[in-house]
């Protein structure tokens, strides 16, 4: 896990994608955010890319590949899989099914987005300084 790389966002709603823009631009981070608003696009990016990413916040419910199906293609590429990326769900519908499907996943956490900016705020806090604290395999050199 690279604690300095880019938070990757994959989120398809503008106005959620505008308000998690404007609290991590207020909670400064020095990792830089990176929004994709199409898995496909970030699958690309992640595929492509020698940057490894911190984390990884991906919304569900997206358009021509949903969070699911992104996330078992990021679980399954060899690639991906030795850059030890968290990542969780980050939605705004949660159900007993979805929080089960994605654990089958071996998601790292599934979040509900609040419906408050506060409340948005202090879980992406949360969620950050949660995983700067956490020790991964790859700090042991």
């Amino acid at each position: 896990m690279n604690k300095s790389g880019p938070i990757i966002v994959i989120e398809d709603d503008v106005d959620d994608k505008e308000m998690m823009a404007e609290i991590f631009q207020k909670l400064k981070y020095k990792n830089e955010v990176i929004y994709f608003s199409d898995g496909n696009l970030a699958l690309e990016f992640l595929d492509k890319t020698d940057i490894h990413p911190f984390l990884i916040l991906s919304d569900i419910n997206m358009p021509k590949i949903n969070g699911f199906e992104l996330r078992n293609k990021v679980f399954t590429n060899a690639q991906l899989q030795t850059k030890c990326i968290p990542y969780l769900f980050f939605t705004t519908a949660a159900d007993k099914k979805s929080v089960i499907d994605a654990y089958a996943l071996s998601v790292q956490g599934f979040f509900k987005k609040p419906l408050t900016m506060e409340g948005l705020e202090q879980t992406i806090k949360k969620i950050v300084e949660y995983w700067q604290e956490c020790i991964a395999p790859g700090q042991f050199g």
